[in-house]
């Protein structure tokens, strides 16, 4: 977790299981893919349904909050969500420990 959660975080300390939690339960029970088009971007595919979209965008805004280093981009469709996640060349190893994390967290069943 200390790799993907950098200094430049502004969440506080005690709320930050909670947040990494809630991306955990996301990966886990919606994502479908995951994808790294180039060093800085990475697409994450997730399972549509109810209140899902609404679910990620709830997620993003917060996370766009405390960690203005990440730029979301959502693309929703009625069966998946594409959500790509990009930083600056800085953060670049940030954005390689959440592909590690979600890619872990797709694979527990």
């Amino acid at each position: 977790m200390s790799t993907w959660v950098p200094d430049a975080c502004t969440l506080p300390t005690a709320e930050l299981p909670l947040r990494v939690a809630e991306f955990d339960t996301l990966f886990t029970e919606r994502l479908t893919e995951v994808d790294r088009p180039d060093r800085l971007r990475l697409r994450l595919v997730l399972a549509g349904g109810d209140g899902v979209e609404e679910t990620v965008r709830d997620l993003i805004a917060r996370e766009s909050g405390c960690c203005s280093f990440f730029t979301f981009a959502i693309s929703p469709g009625p069966e998946q969500i594409h959500l790509d996640v990009s930083v600056d060349g800085a953060h670049e190893a940030v954005l390689d420990a959440l592909q590690e994390r979600a890619a872990a967290r797709r694979d527990v069943p």
